[in-house]
C-alpha cells in the first residue's frame, strides 16, 4: 500500500513540481544508493547508479500506475540499473557498505546479542564473502525488513528463488561466523 504521503507528491510532480521530486529523493536516496553500493561494492558507480535511477524515474514518473508502492518500483529501476553497469562493467566485489549495525542485528543466533566491533568487522568480511545478488537480498530482507513480494519485484526473482538464496547466505554466514559464537561460549563458560 502506497504511503499517502508518497501519492500526495507522485500528484505534485505530475503537475510539474519540482520541490515534490525533490522531497521523494531525499525520503529514498540513502535506499537507492545502497542497493547500487550492494550490487556494484564501489562508490562512485553507486553514486552515478543512484543519480541515474532518479532521473529515469523523473523520466518515467507518468508511467507510475501505482500497482506496487513507489519505492519497489524506483528500487526496481535502481536494481536494474545497477545490473546493467555491472554486466556492462564487470565491476569486482570491493566493499559491502556502512550497514554493518543492522547486519549484525538481524543475524540468526547469538551473533545479533554481540555489539563489538570486531564482531562487526568479522560479520562485514563474512558478507563481503557473499556473491552480490544474495549480500543484496540478505540486506533487502534482514536490515531494511522488506517482505519477499517486495523483493520479488525489485530483482525479478522468484519467491523460491528469493528463499532458498536466503537460506545459502545464512548458512554461509553462520559457518563463516561460528568462530564468534564459539568464543563467546567460551568467555561465558570461564566466568562462571
Amino acid at each position: 500500500m502506497e504511503q499517502p504521503d508518497d501519492l500526495y507528491y507522485l500528484a505534485k510532480i505530475n503537475n510539474g513540481s519540482q520541490a515534490a521530486f525533490a522531497f521523494l529523493v531525499d525520503k529514498y536516496k540513502d535506499m537507492v544508493y545502497s542497493i547500487a553500493i550492494k550490487i556494484l561494492r564501489d562508490t562512485d558507480e553507486a553514486q552515478d547508479i543512484a543519480q541515474d535511477s532518479f532521473i529515469k524515474a523523473y523520466q518515467q514518473i507518468g508511467a507510475f500506475q501505482g500497482r506496487s508502492k513507489f519505492s519497489t518500483w524506483l528500487y526496481t529501476i535502481t536494481y536494474r540499473t545497477a545490473i546493467t553497469r555491472l554486466k556492462q562493467n564487470k565491476v569486482e566485489i570491493v566493499t559491502l557498505g556502512d550497514d554493518i549495525d543492522a547486519i549484525a542485528d538481524h543475524l540468526p543466533g547469538q551473533i545479533d546479542l554481540l555489539q563489538s566491533k570486531q564482531v562487526k568487522h568479522y560479520v562485514k568480511m563474512a558478507i563481503d564473502k557473499l556473491p552480490q545478488i544474495d549480500a543484496l537480498l540478505v540486506t533487502l530482507y534482514y536490515i531494511n525488513d522488506l517482505p519477499i513480494k517486495e523483493i520479488e519485484e525489485i530483482t525479478g526473482l522468484s519467491k523460491p528463488n528469493i528463499k532458498i538464496k536466503l537460506f545459502r547466505a545464512r548458512k554461509v554466514l553462520e559457518s563463516d561466523l561460528k568462530f564468534l559464537m564459539d568464543n563467546e561460549q567460551g568467555a561465558n563458560n570461564e566466568s562462571k
